[in-house]
């Protein structure tokens, strides 16, 4: 796997293609699934099938550094929000970013496991990144009595998935997901 310090040595075209493969796996896999060929990825970047071929050997590559910069791409934005003037708003925004992220993610790599049979885990120091950026998201809401004092960092996985499953099963127009959100207000 290419990590993300690996990739700073790569010559400014060859960065700029990697992104733009990355930018067209992400937008072809939610359109169609894992199963997007690698030329239709190629195609959708405006590269050679090589280029993607040079960057990412397998599909299941393509797909881990797919998640990796989503993963990368959410720290940013919670440390982004960290500046905000309304903490509690930040967050419960960010909130909503992540959880949309999530119902795509969690499909790919649900269909991914099914196809391959190998379970998809995001590396560590990527994951604990987000956490941290999370975290002190939560925290900053917290002191601005948005957020509920009671909720912890390591509670926002459960309620994250109590809230995806919400979103996945709630009929159409029911603010089911909201209730979930609702929960956290102070």
């Amino acid at each position: 796997m290419t990590t993300p310090a690996s990739r700073t040595g790569l010559r400014a075209d060859a960065r700029r293609n990697r992104a733009r493969v990355l930018a067209a796996a992400h937008e072809a896999f939610a359109d169609e699934g894992p199963s997007v060929p690698l030329d239709e990825i190629a195609r959708r970047a405006g590269v050679g099938a090589g280029t993607v071929y040079r960057h990412f050997p397998s599909k299941e590559m393509l797909f881990e550094a797919v998640v990796l910069d989503r993963i990368e791409w959410l720290a940013g934005q919670a440390r982004e929000r960290l500046e905000a003037a309304d903490p509690g708003a930040a967050f419960f925004e960010f909130f909503d970013v992540v959880a949309e992220q999530a119902l795509l993610n969690k499909a790919l790599c649900d269909a991914l496991e099914a196809s391959t049979g190998l379970p998809f885990k995001a590396a560590s120091d990527e994951r604990a990144e987000f956490r941290a950026a999370f975290a002190d998201l939560l925290r900053r809401a917290q002191a601005a009595g948005a957020v509920r004092a009671d909720v912890e960092p390591g509670d926002l996985t459960a309620l994250l998935a109590g809230y995806l499953a919400i979103q996945r099963q709630a009929p159409a127009g029911r603010p089911l997901a909201k209730i979930i959100a609702d929960g956290l207000r102070a």
